[in-house]
């Protein structure tokens, strides 16, 4: 056998297509559970009423960020992979159906229930609001979102990465074999650029063609999508046997997982400051926004770098790979959609008005119907869909394979 041949058979034995990520599964349920806490004290006023405490919750929206920075991971990883073993992307169409069934039956009923039980989203009989609701269009096209579908925009933004993203690919990986970091950093770096003169510049001129809100569209968060690109690019790497200096610094980073969180908190606690801007709902000055835009990403890079590289027998990774925590990250998802319809219902039954304080009762009361509707959602919406995912793969499969991927389609 050749060195290159010996050199190619070690690395697709350390190279994984589809490894798991259990760690990743439970910061969903912290991403999630981030992003319902700032909506929740928001409505109460809490943001302005305990100091530096309340800023800092206004910037749990990095929740989002998180979000991204994983979907930028784990739908990049199988292309990089692939590339890396010499083998072709992933199928397309496979891959447009998983996200279609993975998402839309939930948001569909979420999207549903808030129009029918909201007051507020009366559309007069308009077919055009349903529409725009159930096609998630609402961000191109008007800037108002529907009462307990506000924020929705980032699914908007999700679902306008995940058409994009085979092209993307396709555009960082070439026709050649292999990995080529010569080739996909510049270019990842070309697109932070484009996300952050978005940021700065060019939405508002888009701003003043469009009745929609760009600054909700994707190249205004792309940034943190890249950062998760990168992240599985390394992954790839590292798996392979890479060992240059920039990747091994990473991985001992990542293996310091205290200290990977130290830092995100450090950033957060800067970005609360006016150096992030406004903590309410008032126009950031460019720089403001640029700051807030980048720290945001690099605080998402380092949350989700702890569940790449952590060994599997460290105290934290045994931690947070406890089946309970990652149960919350798999109901994530639908925890994500339903909670403001349910804040919107706690905050009737308790007569509550907006801006009045009471953020700790509301949080508590939010959380708990919120994870119990998951829950329902979770077992007669999300599970029966994602049973759908090997429909697809099936049709491509030689019969024996079609039957385990449809065995374990509902896992991932």
């Amino acid at each position: 056998m050749s060195s290159a041949t010996s050199a190619t058979t070690r690395r697709e034995s350390r190279l994984e297509q589809g490894p798991t990520f259990p760690v990743l599964d439970t910061l969903r349920a912290v991403g999630a559970l981030a992003v319902v806490t700032t909506h929740v004290t928001f409505q109460s006023g809490d943001y302005v009423r305990h100091g530096i405490v309340g800023a800092l919750l206004s910037r749990l929206d990095v929740g989002v960020a998180i979000f991204f920075v994983l979907s930028g991971f784990l739908l990049s990883r199988p292309y990089f992979a692939r590339a890396e073993l010499g083998e072709p992307h992933p199928s397309a169409r496979r891959y447009y159906w998983k996200r279609l069934v993975r998402i839309y039956p939930v948001y569909v009923v979420t999207v549903v229930i808030a129009l029918v039980l909201i007051g507020e989203n009366d559309f007069g009989g308009s077919v055009l609001g349903w529409l725009r609701a159930l096609t998630l269009t609402d961000v191109f096209v008007t800037g108002r979102m529907p009462q307990g579908l506000t924020q929705m925009w980032s699914l908007s933004v999700e679902v306008t990465f995940y058409l994009l993203l085979p092209p993307l690919m396709a555009l960082l990986l070439g026709r050649r074999t292999g990995l080529h970091t010569r080739r996909i950093l510049p270019m990842l770096g070309l697109g932070a650029l484009f996300s952050c003169w978005w940021v700065v510049s060019l939405a508002a001129e888009a701003d003043k063609v469009t009745s929609g809100t760009p600054l909700l569209w994707l190249p205004a968060h792309l940034t943190w999508f890249l950062v998760g690109i990168a992240l599985a690019a390394a992954h790839v790497l590292h798996q392979s046997g890479s060992t240059s200096r920039a990747l091994t610094g990473l991985v001992a980073l990542a293996q310091a997982p205290g200290v990977c969180w130290t830092m995100a908190a450090g950033l957060l606690l800067a970005a609360a400051t006016p150096l992030g801007g406004p903590i309410l709902l008032l126009a950031a000055t460019p720089t403001q926004s640029l700051l807030k835009h980048l720290t945001y990403a690099v605080v998402a890079g380092l949350v989700v770098l702890t569940g790449l590289f952590t060994a599997s027998r460290s105290r934290y990774a045994q931690l947070m790979s406890t089946p309970w925590l990652r149960h919350l990250g798999h109901i994530s998802f639908s925890t994500f959609c339903i909670h403001l319809v349910v804040l919107h219902g706690v905050r009737l039954v308790l007569g509550h008005d907006l801006f009045t304080g009471d953020g700790l009762r509301l949080w508590v009361l939010t959380v708990a119907v919120s994870l119990a509707g998951s829950e329902v959602l979770y077992r007669l919406v999300e599970r029966p869909a994602l049973r759908l995912k090997g429909l697809s793969t099936r049709k491509d499969m030689p019969r024996g394979r079609a039957q385990s991927a449809a065995t374990t389609s509902t896992t991932r």
